[in-house]
């Protein structure tokens, strides 16, 4: 539950840069209020604790002493296709409590998985998907360039991109928890998402919404309050790429971003998660340690990591942490991923 200490701590930093800005009482009352106000009428509740642990820890296929959930990143990308039916089935097969799956949609509004704007890095084809119907992608071979490639045959259903429903029918008849990363397009992917809980509803007990973009989640909570959702982030992921390296090499730019990112790192951890009532925090393994979850855990608030690809800190998370982790590979090391 929130501490009302956040709360005043919260209000306190934007009474005081106001103030500051201002130099007026008066707007700073007035603008303190405002957004006090802001707050209260337009935030939404989070999904009764009960319900969340339901879908982040179910009983059935949790490992450990805290039942801790292991998530097949795009579905295990390390150990079959990417996004594909083949590696839903294959991480059920190696143990998964679930599946993390990109949404994305067709030029023509059909909803599938892929992590990509374009289908060239994992498919036999090229181009953006704005530009390919449905009735195009679905004739690629989704695993024409995975590493163990699944034989030579490219006509089975299994190694095709395949459509959102497809995947959650699957999941379901696997018993998987649904993990989906929206990439972007809020309105369609809310629409998509709240159709798909109407014909499924065993996902409110069974599934997440998650998304880098706040609008997502804001989004969905608006069609459809009672699904779980969480934010997604990486700190600096702004200014650095995702082993430290300088995104821009710019003198004015890096610095610049540098800004944004404290910027958007506080509005995540002050704001956006109680404006949205999200349910649980994806954030990058680097930034996850026993003192960060103590943090999202007194704001009701669960914690997972990604993309947790060693044994080593597989281990970690299990033992000594006792917290949700994602990662490429359910049967053996891999090469890391940010």
């Amino acid at each position: 539950m929130l501490q009302l200490g956040d709360e005043v701590v919260l209000y306190s930093i934007v009474f005081i840069v106001v103030l500051l800005g201002t130099r007026s009482s008066l707007w700073t009352v007035a603008v303190t209020a405002s957004f006090y106000l802001f707050m209260v009428v337009f935030r939404f509740p989070q999904v009764p604790a009960g319900r969340v642990r339901q879908v982040l820890h179910p009983s059935k296929r949790g490992v450990g002493l805290g039942k801790v959930s292991v998530v097949a990143h795009r579905g295990g990308g390390h150990d079959a296709p990417e996004n594909t039916l083949a590696a839903i089935r294959e991480a059920s097969k190696n143990g998964a409590t679930g599946v993390e799956l990109d949404l994305e949609f067709s030029a023509d509004g059909v909803p599938i998985l892929m992590h990509d704007e374009t289908v060239d890095r994992t498919t036999n084809g090229s181009g953006s998907l704005r530009h390919m119907k449905w009735s195009e992608l679905s004739k690629l071979d989704a695993a024409a360039k995975h590493r163990l490639r699944l034989g030579s045959r490219t006509n089975l259903p299994e190694r095709k991109v395949p459509t959102l429903e497809e995947a959650v029918e699957e999941c379901v008849r696997l018993q998987l928890t649904v993990y989906f990363d929206v990439k972007g397009h809020p309105d369609e992917a809310a629409a998509a998402l709240k159709e798909l809980y109407k014909k499924h509803p065993v996902l409110y007990n069974s599934s997440i919404v998650c998304s880098f973009e706040p609008k997502v989640i804001y989004r969905m909570r608006q069609s459809d309050p009672a699904v779980v959702t969480a934010l997604t982030h990486r700190p600096w992921s702004l200014s650095r790429l995702g082993d430290g390296t300088p995104r821009f090499p710019s003198l004015w730019k890096h610095p610049w971003m540098t800004l944004m990112d404290i910027a958007l790192d506080w509005a995540h951890h002050h704001i956006l998660w109680k404006l949205c009532g999200t349910s649980a925090f994806l954030i990058q393994k680097n930034f996850v340690s026993p003192d960060y979850v103590q943090y999202w855990t007194q704001r009701g608030v669960e914690v997972v990591a990604w993309t947790v690809n060693s044994n080593v800190e597989k281990e970690y998370y299990q033992e000594l942490l006792r917290v949700n982790y994602i990662t490429d590979s359910l049967v053996e090391d891999c090469e890391p991923h940010y």
